[in-house]
């Protein structure tokens, strides 16, 4: 017994405990001694960021992986995360998914969402879904959003949007606006609830109000269509524009087209022109047709076949019937 008493005793010697909170403010060579004469894991792991951030040290990358493997081969979960980002980082993924996993299994939820990220990435979605389960389980809102995903979309399981449904209100009790959006879009189509117009627009709203340009462009069509509100095109100006300076094409488009016909704002083609070209940049099928108008009549531009020409014909390559329609006229009028 004196024996075993004496190894527990040099045992709690040699790994005495020192929280992260007790390391926060200590120099690095108070760290580095701390690490290498007491073997402590948390300090070997705040070695480690110390190397990577180069707080108080010059950067080292080679010294803070060494730092941190030392922690994490000790068991420190917080060093086997962070070696699962350096590895994933570094896009070897084979190790990066064992640090996770080590991590994962002392109960690390972000852990267990990078490892499910993996799994999911590699197609494996029976072992994502398990290890995103466990995340969310633990209130991961982004392992809670992945879980309305699987179920919404049927990723390796039965489609089920009122479990999908479930995880994202979960989701958005945190205020995720990507699940908020996606509650939106359940209620707009009446999946895994009954079809709702103006639950989706309030689900938009919050995910709008958070800068999400979805959220705002699918807020805009509401108010213009006055699907679930009351029609204000000065409203849907304004949601398509916000979503329109966030480079989001379809918003673009739409903008161009209130300006067109004068909804909720004056008529101007110069302006339309400008989002239409915004949009068509980026290969808007529907903002290039709508410059191939513009040039074809003279609407906010001087009047030119050719430009016409270049723009329907870019449209048309994107299997657009109408376009390729005035082309046909377009030809006619330039023999």
């Amino acid at each position: 017994m004196k024996k075993i008493f004496a190894v527990v005793i040099l045992w709690l010697f040699l790994f005495s405990f020192v929280s992260a909170e007790e390391l926060e403010n200590r120099s690095f060579d108070e760290v580095f001694k701390m690490a290498t004469e007491k073997n402590n894991p948390k300090a070997q792991f705040k070695l480690g960021v110390m190397y990577y951030t180069g707080e108080g040290v010059e950067k080292d990358y080679t010294k803070a992986k060494e730092w941190m493997e030392k922690a994490a081969m000790q068991g420190d979960r917080d060093a086997q995360f962070n070696l699962g980002i350096l590895y994933e980082d570094a896009k070897d993924y084979t190790k990066a998914k064992e640090w996770y996993e080590k991590a994962a299994l002392q109960g690390d939820d972000k852990a267990q969402y990078n490892l499910g990220f993996l799994y999911e990435d590699a197609k494996d979605y029976i072992k994502a879904k398990e290890w995103y389960e466990k995340a969310a389980l633990q209130g991961d809102v982004k392992a809670q959003f992945h879980m309305g995903l699987i179920y919404s979309n049927g990723i390796g399981i039965k489609q089920d949007y009122i479990k999908a449904r479930y995880w994202y209100e979960k989701a958005t009790m945190q205020g995720d606006k990507n699940a908020q959006f996606n509650l939106g879009v359940l209620y707009a189509f009446g999946k895994g609830v009954n079809q709702d117009y103006t639950k989706a627009n309030q689900w938009y709203e919050r995910a709008a109000k958070q800068g999400f340009p979805l959220a705002q462009f699918n807020l805009a069509v509401s108010y213009a269509n006055g699907q679930g509100v009351e029609q204000d095109y000065a409203k849907a100006k304004e949601w398509y524009e916000k979503a329109a300076m966030q480079g989001y094409a379809e918003a673009q488009t739409n903008l161009g087209l209130l300006y067109v016909l004068g909804k909720g704002v004056d008529s101007d083609y110069s302006k339309a022109n400008q989002w239409f070209e915004k949009a068509a940049m980026q290969g808007d099928k529907d903002a290039l047709f709508n410059l191939g108008i513009s040039y074809e009549f003279g609407n906010g531009v001087e009047q030119n076949y050719a430009k016409a020409k270049e723009w329907y014909e870019k449209a048309a390559k994107q299997n657009m019937p109408k376009a390729q329609q005035r082309l046909t006229i377009l030809n006619e009028k330039i023999k």
